[in-house]
């Protein structure tokens, strides 16, 4: 299996080559610049291992949630690698590769993930992650942190940067979390992981259907 996976919903930006079960990364927090900086990362990734795109089986991206211009950064050059070698593309949802790396580094299986969508809001859902597959407990939303709730059961870790942006949340939920780590922040080797999942299943779209998922309405309206 060979999967090139882009990402740029955050302030961070990178790209991943996944070679059957090895995976390299290239990932920068830069804050701007992601435009000029994901397509190079991704040549140098095929360069080093002397892969060119058409040699590749699919193309994966973070397709969100995530800020507005940068998803649409990597839906684009995901788009066009893809078009121009005939292959199909992996949508990939960044908060589910945030559960994942929580999954990581915490050792538990429930992870709450939670990203910062600035304008006093968060995007987040819940996943139970076992044996790198990653399930939803909760749908993806995006709210205030005061509306974010945890599903019943055992505790659960919290991941992502929401947590650093609204210290309040991990207070208010402290009785069912018991960690959080607001360092992470989604990356490209956990979205080629994930893509590695739907690629097995079939689960790919053509190039043309590379698009990002808003979940701020009101900013794809005023496009």
């Amino acid at each position: 299996m060979r999967l090139l996976a882009l990402d740029t919903a955050t302030e961070a930006c990178s790209a991943a080559l996944l070679l059957d079960h090895a995976v390299s990364e290239l990932f920068e927090v830069i804050g701007r610049g992601h435009a000029e900086r994901l397509l190079p990362m991704a040549h140098e990734l095929l360069s080093a291992t002397r892969i060119a795109p058409r040699d590749l089986d699919a193309i994966a991206f973070g397709r969100g949630p995530g800020g507005f211009t940068g998803l649409r950064i990597a839906a684009g050059v995901a788009q066009g690698l893809a078009a121009g070698a005939g292959l199909p593309v992996l949508p990939v949802s960044d908060l589910a590769a945030l559960a994942l790396a929580g999954a990581r580094v915490s050792g538990d299986r429930r992870i709450l993930a939670c990203m910062d969508a600035r304008m006093g809001q968060v995007y987040w859902a819940a996943y139970a992650v076992e044996a790198g597959i990653v399930s939803a407990a909760t749908p993806e939303a995006l709210t205030t942190p005061g509306r974010v709730e945890l599903p019943a059961g055992q505790p659960w870790f919290g991941a992502g940067h929401g947590f650093g942006a609204y210290p309040e949340l991990a207070a208010r939920l402290r009785g069912g979390l018991h960690g959080t780590d607001a360092t992470l922040l989604p990356h490209a080797a956990d979205i080629a992981r994930l893509a590695a999942f739907d690629l097995r299943a079939g689960r790919v779209l053509p190039a043309a259907r590379a698009r990002p998922l808003y979940l701020r309405d009101e900013v794809v309206h005023r496009r």
